[in-house]
């Protein structure tokens, strides 16, 4: 009897072991004013991230999307990067679940000529 009591506590023990090491992605807030985001770059950890745009003054819909650095065409965008929704003044949205790696990233609104933003990942 002691031998199946003690093989499920070490189960029991590793699965809470896995749940423990279990990432929640990180929120990242960001404001877009009109012409630029007010915050200019970025030094984050590897690991996951969501994030949370918000329109404040831009009279017309804005996005945002993360590419690799130099890589800047859409087909290079990381596509869980951008928003739920395209947002008009006054809206916020949040991205999907960004994984990023150790890196160069630049960041930027895709619907708009907004300068592109470093985002450093180590």
């Amino acid at each position: 009897m002691k031998k199946p009591a003690a093989f499920l506590l070490t189960i029991l023990a590793m699965l809470t072991g896995f749940v423990t090491f279990a990432q929640e992605a990180k929120t990242i807030k960001l404001d877009q004013t009109p012409g630029e985001f007010k915050t200019t770059e970025l030094t984050l950890k590897p690991g996951k991230y969501v994030f949370d745009v918000t329109n404040k003054g831009v009279d017309h819909a804005v996005g945002f999307v993360i590419t690799p650095k130099g890589e800047t065409d859409q087909e290079n965008h990381i596509q869980s990067s951008y928003l739920s929704k395209i947002i008009e003044n006054g809206e916020s949205a949040q991205s999907g679940e960004v994984t990023l790696e150790k890196g160069e990233y630049v960041y930027f609104c895709p619907l708009n000529p907004t300068p592109h933003y470093r985002l450093v990942v180590k």
